[in-house]
């Protein structure tokens, strides 16, 4: 079957579909997205996710082209065309040669970690030449100029690991190549704080709403690797994957199955999206 993606007011095959090679967005990653899940006719957080980038466009001299009802009914048009129950949705907004804003939707198939990856965890490695910029603005905004975080991920990939995980410039955890970090001690929950480089992001969020809804402790601030490693239990999340545990850094395990507190957020995140069990 082949893929319809909506692109610049038409909904397109994506066999024919094409830019210019100097495009801004092509030449210097000019660009924001987000990635989201469309699951059982719904985009999970989708109303989240337009206020994100709606709100970053601003700082790129981009706006979306569209009202943000519209573009929710054009992102699930082009979920119904491809007729897709469990999907991978990207919306990208991004500087086009006349000095405005083009719109492109992809809708395509999502294939989730099977349960069994849930239970035994991700497996990461730490990426030392690649720094993040906590200093920098463009760090906190999901911009189409990704090649840190690919690069970081690619590399993890080749070593045989599931995600990498990146330092800022001071040394102090950031975040992952597509993930959030998270850690646990003695029943407190522990995340890097935005000013340390990592992006805001949308299951990060909701995670720390579900700690405070039940009076789980929750503090955002400036971690070392030490702080990982002397941690009870640790979890990265993303719009995908929701909620994964880590069980090793660099091949030395940081966290052994059952992973109590973390599986409590997974099964509480995994609720409030009325995911399959």
């Amino acid at each position: 079957m082949k893929t319809t993606i909506f692109l610049d007011g038409k909904f397109l095959s994506l066999e024919l579909a094409s830019i210019s090679l100097i495009e801004p967005a092509f030449l210097y990653g000019w660009g924001l997205f987000e990635t989201m899940r469309a699951y059982k006719n719904r985009i999970v957080y989708l109303k989240a996710h337009l206020k994100r980038i709606k709100d970053s466009a601003k700082y790129l001299d981009l706006k979306l082209p569209y009202s943000l009802n519209k573009t929710e009914e054009l992102i699930f048009k082009t979920v119904k065309l491809n007729k897709l129950r469990d999907a991978y949705v990207r919306l990208t907004l991004f500087k086009n040669l006349k000095n405005r804003t083009s719109i492109f939707i992809l809708a395509k198939r999502y294939q989730p970690y099977p349960k069994n990856k849930y239970l035994k965890g991700f497996k990461a490695c730490l990426i030392l030449d690649l720094k993040v910029n906590e200093g920098c603005f463009l760090t906190n905004l999901k911009t189409a100029n990704y090649l840190l975080y690919r690069l970081a991920y690619w590399k993890a990939k080749k070593k045989g690991y599931d995600e990498a995980l990146l330092l800022n410039n001071r040394g102090y955890l950031a975040e992952g190549s597509f993930t959030n970090i998270f850690f646990i001690k003695r029943r407190r929950l522990f995340t890097p704080h935005l000013k340390s480089g990592c992006l805001k992001g949308i299951t990060r969020q909701v995670v720390i709403d579900l700690a405070k809804k039940n009076r789980i402790e929750s503090i955002e601030g400036y971690f070392t690797l030490q702080d990982l490693f002397e941690a009870d239990e640790v979890f990265l999340t993303n719009s995908l994957i929701g909620v994964m545990p880590l069980s090793s850094l660099d091949g030395k395990p940081i966290a052994k199955p059952p992973f109590k507190l973390t599986n409590f957020f997974i099964k509480e995140y995994n609720s409030l999206l009325g995911y399959d069990k």
